[in-house]
């Protein structure tokens, strides 16, 4: 049996969502007796592959070519999916990241398999793999398995550990893709960056949010100034961007993004179940917060009754002090 572990990439460089799911493959392999390859596609992807040895895969295949500069649904699709059935991977591993959402269903349609999203945990039990996730906008947790000879997996991001790496490079092949035009049904025109100078909110350690207790765009500067403190991303509710306070990629909730950082602080949030379902995951959750019946705190593993305005600034002031950031 082999396990095809999707390793994602952006401009050359490994994702950390890349190691966490190659990691995780490794580690299911283990259980079951298998090998874990890794798969790494885009151009640029043969001179990366080699670096996910350092987190136990000694095997990576190179889909690489400069067609594919640029992320394209249907050409990953068809590669991700002819990779699998080349190397009779019975078992192929995605990061649960805006790529792998995209891209797992419509491997797991062309390869007839069974799909489970999301996933929080994977273990080998009975001889079948017992996958768990979230239901229920995060409320309850449920055991499942894949019944197809094919089985796709999408692991949430951060929640997988990526192990430490050891520094052990991995064997690269490079596949032969023979891409056609007819593969690239869907293309990338062209690409805006905001250069924020933080952390991807998907893979943030910490991650600081503010609702719309706050009032107005302007008071997330606060917000910014405890990130940056910190050294982490800055989130939002949905009630906050409706209000064009912030973008959407900013947006953390059902409707937004799915994350679970170590530390996940939450200002001026009540707390509503759209909002809890994409970061009740999160380690450690600490809710400021001047509504002492606010739902936030029901979830909260410390929390401050008291206004932001005051709380906020005062924690950064402390946090600079305790960091040596003064």
């Amino acid at each position: 049996m082999r396990i095809l572990a999707f390793a994602e990439q952006r401009d050359g460089k490994l994702k950390k969502v890349a190691f966490e799911v190659a990691h995780a493959a490794v580690q299911l392999a283990g259980q079951i007796g298998a090998e874990a390859v890794g798969l790494v596609v885009g151009e640029g992807a043969e001179r990366v592959g080699s670096e996910l040895g350092g987190f136990g895969v000694q095997k990576v295949y190179a889909a690489d070519d400069a067609k594919l500069s640029s992320y394209s649904t249907t050409a990953y699709a068809r590669i991700v999916s002819d990779a699998a059935e080349t190397l009779s991977a019975d078992i192929v591993l995605f990061p649960a990241s805006a790529m792998g959402k995209d891209l797992a269903p419509r491997v797991a349609a062309r390869l007839k398999a069974g799909l489970a999203a999301d996933c929080i945990a994977l273990k080998w039990d009975g001889g079948s793999i017992v996958a768990t996730r979230p239901v229920y906008a995060g409320k309850g947790l449920i055991d499942l398995k894949v019944n197809s000879p094919r089985k796709v997996f999408t692991l949430r991001p951060n929640v997988f550990s990526p192990g430490s790496a050891n520094g052990a490079a991995a064997a690269v092949e490079k596949l032969n893709l023979n891409l056609q035009d007819t593969d690239f049904l869907a293309r990338v025109t062209g690409v805006t960056v905001t250069k924020a100078g933080r952390p991807d909110l998907t893979e943030a350690n910490i991650i600081v949010s503010g609702g719309r207790g706050l009032g107005g765009p302007e008071n997330f500067k606060m917000i910014e100034d405890l990130a940056d403190v910190l050294g982490a991303a800055v989130g939002a509710s949905r009630a906050a961007v409706d209000a064009g306070w912030r973008p959407h990629e900013d947006q953390v909730g059902q409707t937004g993004k799915t994350v679970s950082p170590s530390l996940y602080v939450a200002v001026a949030i009540s707390g509503a179940i759209q909002h809890l379902a994409g970061m009740s995951s999160s380690k450690y959750i600490v809710a400021v917060n001047k509504d002492k019946d606010a739902p936030i705190f029901q979830v909260a593993d410390y929390g401050i009754v008291g206004d932001a305005f005051e709380v906020i600034p005062e924690l950064s002031a402390q946090m600079k002090k305790a960091l040596g950031k003064d």
